[in-house]
């Protein structure tokens, strides 16, 4: 048992209810907020009734939080956001608001309690990137007007507001930047290349690869993601610091992988590149080796594996 008391915005999306598993297990207690926008009840479904679990339906733009929702609260961590392109490009207002005022409206509780703030940033912030692998010094290649800009500058602000909460008010702050997560509880239509190949092959559709498929990225396990995050919330390091496995591959390789493991016939299908689609994404970990003592342990093959069987048991499991 713990007597820390962990607000987590965001709580019921991909990441954030991985997260809330991982606190409650250990033995935290856990607010989950989230207005179900792009998060999921059935996320955080195990949880449901858990004596060390809180779901608060909300949304995080509005400063209309019940001040005893945050009472006692030790750290605050911020994971609210669309992250899937379809769905930030899809609601752009929303995406700027909640990475700017919502991010705001968490830093103001975690400044009233003397809590700890956590920022869950994005390897977006090095957009189209003209270094590589990326690290952590690496001021980025941002489009600022471009389609993907509310994402990508949304989280650009959210760490230059945490940064400004740290050193104008003395505020306890961590940033963590993610790369391309993947694994259990992502939905099947939210865009990301994980999941568009791997449904379209469990349905025998044509693999969509946008350019020539050369553009490469770097793929983390959930488990391995979460376990990074915990390094940085438990430790004494501010950030940023690069949460992802530095382990590159092509969007043909990713393709080829996954028709192989799901033994689907698909064929694959070539369209043209989206604006500001990033080239290259690779993370620099030097630091998240030497400060946290963290690196992934599941690679690609066995953690596509254990993402196909989920997919196949809770996604497909009628078809």
């Amino acid at each position: 048992m713990s007597d820390r008391r962990i607000l987590v915005a965001g709580g019921a999306g991909f990441l954030g209810s991985h997260l809330c598993d991982r606190l409650v297990d250990r033995g935290d207690h856990v607010i989950c907020v989230d207005d179900l926008s792009t998060g999921r009840s059935e996320n955080i479904a195990q949880l449901a009734g858990h004596d060390r679990f809180e779901f608060v339906e909300f949304d995080i733009v509005g400063s209309g939080l019940d001040a005893s929702i945050s009472d006692g609260v030790t750290d605050v961590m911020q994971l609210a956001s669309p992250a899937a392109p379809p769905e930030y490009l899809r609601r752009p207002l929303d995406t700027l608001a909640v990475n700017s005022t919502g991010t705001k409206h968490l830093l103001d509780i975690a400044e009233r309690h003397g809590a700890r703030f956590f920022l869950a940033s994005t390897s977006e912030v090095y957009g189209d990137p003209l270094v590589h692998p990326q690290v952590e010094e690496y001021w980025g290649n941002v489009n600022p007007i471009g389609e993907r800009s509310v994402y990508d500058e949304g989280k650009r602000f959210s760490e230059a507001l945490t940064m400004a909460y740290h050193r104008a008010n003395d505020l306890d702050v961590r940033i963590v930047r993610i790369f391309n997560t993947y694994g259990p509880r992502m939905q099947a239509n939210d865009g990301r290349v994980v999941t568009n190949f791997v449904s379209q092959a469990l349905n025998g559709d044509p693999l969509t690869i946008y350019g020539d498929g050369n553009q490469t990225r770097s793929f983390c396990y959930v488990a391995d993601e979460i376990e990074g995050f915990l390094r940085l919330l438990d430790g004494p390091h501010t950030g940023p610091i690069n949460i992802g496995n530095p382990n590159e591959f092509t969007m043909l390789e990713l393709a080829t992988l996954v028709l192989e493991l799901t033994g689907s016939g698909s064929a694959v299908e070539y369209r043209p590149l989206p604006s500001d689609d990033p080239k290259l994404r690779q993370p620099d970990i030097t630091r998240a080796r030497e400060l946290l003592g963290w690196s992934p342990e599941v690679q690609l093959r066995e953690g596509l594996g254990r993402t196909i069987d989920w997919f196949r048991s809770s996604v497909f499991a009628s078809d």
